[in-house]
């Protein structure tokens, strides 16, 4: 298994694809950080002299999530994209061995979107608050706990991504499935049923790094008044972790044994 997952993590290093996904994901970090920080104070946005202020900022790198779970699909469906399933599947002929690996090194690639996404996102709030001539308000302790939140929901959004790459095989269908479920179909669910919003994967997988309830949501459920309450640290994580191992258990049972065409 060792052999394996230092394998996968080889193809994760020497292929273009994902540092050209880090690379959007700092990218949109930076900027979604430096507009919430350019806009605050302004109207309805709460100022960076403020906890809520700096909050806003502090976890605009919720984005990377996004892209460590499109990093997840590619690692697995890009096997079938590249016609190199076969090769990988006659080396090891267990393919759930297979599947763990990917979602090991899947995992790894993840937490570092996540951590990027957290130091890019704290360093444009901190950044903006040190030009102000504010006095940040939010501790350490806070900032620790959000990054172990970006590296914990970047790892398991990725892990998410392997799974449903594996259990759809189509590249492109399962990379605009993760912006459709996250940018349309949780917000529209969200902004319905407040209830059911904070167990919803990219919500809890945001709300794990420290953005409010619908503070990350696009369209309708962004910013909507809920009832609901974010689960806690460990529900979320352990939410996140629940999701990625069904999926993977799914397409194990299911579509990683088919043959090959």
């Amino acid at each position: 298994m060792t052999r394996l997952i230092k394998g996968e993590l080889f193809k994760l290093r020497t292929t273009r694809l994902p540092f050209g996904l880090f690379a959007a994901a700092a990218g949109l970090s930076a900027l979604f950080s430096i507009l919430e920080a350019s806009r605050a104070g302004t109207k309805s946005v709460a100022p960076l002299s403020t906890a809520a202020g700096l909050n806003n900022v502090l976890t605009g790198g919720v984005l990377a999530l996004l892209f460590a779970a499109v990093l997840g699909v590619t690692i697995s469906s890009g096997e079938f994209r590249h016609e190199t399933a076969t090769t990988t599947y006659l080396a090891t002929p267990k393919r759930s061995r297979v599947l763990i690996a990917k979602s090991v090194a899947g995992a790894c690639g993840g937490a570092a979107f996540g951590f990027a996404g957290w130091l890019i996102a704290t360093g444009v709030g901190l950044g903006f608050v040190a030009a102000d001539g504010y006095t940040a308000q939010i501790s350490d302790a806070t900032l620790a706990r959000y990054a172990a939140g970006h590296i914990a929901a970047g790892a398991l959004m990725a892990a998410i991504g392997v799974g449903i790459g594996s259990l759809i095989r189509a590249q492109l269908a399962g990379v605009l499935g993760v912006f459709v479920w996250a940018v349309v179909i949780e917000s529209v669910i969200g902004s319905m049923f407040n209830s059911i919003q904070p167990y919803l994967p990219y919500t809890a997988a945001t709300t794990l790094a420290g953005s409010v309830l619908g503070g990350a949501a696009f369209g309708p459920a962004h910013g909507a008044s809920s009832s609901a309450s974010p689960l806690p640290f460990a529900a979320a994580t352990a939410l996140l972790a629940a999701i990625a191992i069904v999926i993977s258990a799914i397409a194990a049972r299911t579509t990683v044994v088919r043959d090959i065409s």
